[in-house]
């Protein structure tokens, strides 16, 4: 018997609460064009990677490029999902200094003179951008996870990155007794009139400043806005129950006495939890390197092996951590591609950007950035190779990835078009 789609709007009410449903198979239309219609209602996410000391350079670039180049030491992990992503070299912010401090910069791709040492002038980052756009539809607009500086406002000033899994796991999947909803219902009903008096009264000193204290006042005017968004977002999420997953809670953060490899397991894992859940579509991830590695033949940290000097020892262990972190994030794409969702995975729906800000961490260089993207429904083309001494814009790739999420844009950052190349 011809089934009748199930609207996507449904939902489930009983004693004053309302659930929204994921989107199931019974809401995709049927009929003709209904793929096309059903690929149009499926959310779009995506998320972005940062591991700030690079990739071993030897270990991580094909040589041929195309679609039938052979896996490299690091790609080999990957090999399974081959038609799931594309390898990109030659990209960078070009004009970038060398040092570490550009990480900042790696999801704003702002003009060189803003990443000067000891003097950042950032631009949002593509996170807060996609968020801006999409962030709406989810409990938590975005994602900022693992410490560091990944995410910046449109002003540039930096957005907050949780580094504790467990507190993000709390927020996520823990709902609170009545009692604590009760008292953040009052938070959030006292945070907007506190914002109120605040925005009529830096309104009316902004009209007894001179520029330079306009331009300052500004900022802050814009951190309210934000907050009274997300103060907005929270009101309509903070009473309806949250997903319960079967995956038990961890326990341990790995801060004070951390462990690498099972610290981005733990990231890997709930950054799965999060997108499935659909919590949130938009997730910016720091990946730092700092920490015991439990590997044989490893007895070296990761920082202090990929400052090698070309050292023989160094770069063998190098190699063993940069191959199992590789393992880790296979592991990671092998889960969101069997995840389903209404009869395409997860993986498809998620672009996922995996990079770094430095090319060769070893010489300081953030020249020929390692860049991998994953799923998001692109046409991936294998290797994709720009020339590696004088840089195609890695901002070009990220005016791409901004199309995929269905979001027009001319540029972004110091773009100088749109790459086309998937």
């Amino acid at each position: 018997m011809p089934r009748s789609p199930l609207n996507r709007r449904t939902l489930l009410r009983s004693a004053g609460i309302c659930i929204g449903l994921p989107l199931l198979d019974a809401m995709l239309p049927i009929g003709l064009g209904a793929e096309r219609k059903a690929a149009a209602l499926r959310p779009k996410r995506m998320l972005l990677i940062s591991r700030p000391l690079g990739l071993y350079a030897p270990n991580f670039f094909p040589e041929k490029t195309g679609k039938d180049y052979e896996f490299t030491r690091y790609l080999k992990p990957l090999e399974d999902y081959r038609r799931d992503f594309t390898v990109f070299s030659g990209l960078s912010h070009v004009g970038y200094p060398g040092g570490h401090h550009t990480e900042v910069a790696l999801l704003t791709g702002v003009a060189p003179e803003g990443v000067r040492f000891g003097d950042i002038r950032n631009t949002i980052s593509l996170d807060q951008e996609v968020a801006s756009h999409l962030g709406g539809e989810t409990r938590f607009p975005y994602l900022s996870l693992g410490g560091g500086v990944l995410s910046c406002n449109r002003k540039g000033v930096k957005v907050p990155s949780e580094e504790r899994v467990t507190q993000v796991v709390k927020q996520l999947f823990i709902d609170g007794t009545p009692e604590e909803v009760a008292r953040e219902v009052e938070r959030i009903k006292t945070g907007q009139s506190i914002l109120d008096g605040v925005r009529d009264q830096a309104r009316s000193l902004g009209e007894t400043l001179g520029p330079a204290d306009r331009r300052c006042l500004d900022l802050m005017l814009n951190s309210i806005r934000e907050a009274e968004q997300r103060l907005q977002q929270d009101q309509g999420w903070v009473t309806k129950p949250k997903p319960k997953v079967p995956a038990k809670p961890p326990t341990d953060d790995y801060l004070s006495d951390p462990w690498m490899l099972d610290r981005e397991r733990q990231w890997f894992d709930l950054v799965h939890l999060a997108l499935q859940t659909d919590s949130t579509r938009v997730i910016a991830l720091w990946i730092w390197s700092h920490g015991r590695v439990n590997l044989p033949d490893v007895a070296i940290g990761h920082h202090d092996a990929t400052h090698h000097g070309q050292d023989e020892a160094k770069i063998k262990q190098l190699a063993l951590i940069e191959e199992a972190e590789m393992t880790l994030f296979a592991r990671f794409l092998g889960k969101m591609k069997g995840s389903n969702e209404a009869g395409s995975s997860l993986l498809d729906q998620t672009v996922v950007f995996y990079g770094s800000n430095m090319g060769n961490a070893s010489a300081h260089s953030c020249n020929n950035l390692p860049i991998l993207v994953a799923g998001g429904g692109f046409h991936h083309a294998g290797h994709v190779a720009f020339d590696r001494n004088n840089n195609h814009p890695l901002s070009n790739l990220f005016v791409r990835m901004l199309h995929q999420m269905g979001i027009e844009a001319d540029r972004f950052g110091t773009s100088t078009g749109t790459l086309s190349e998937v």
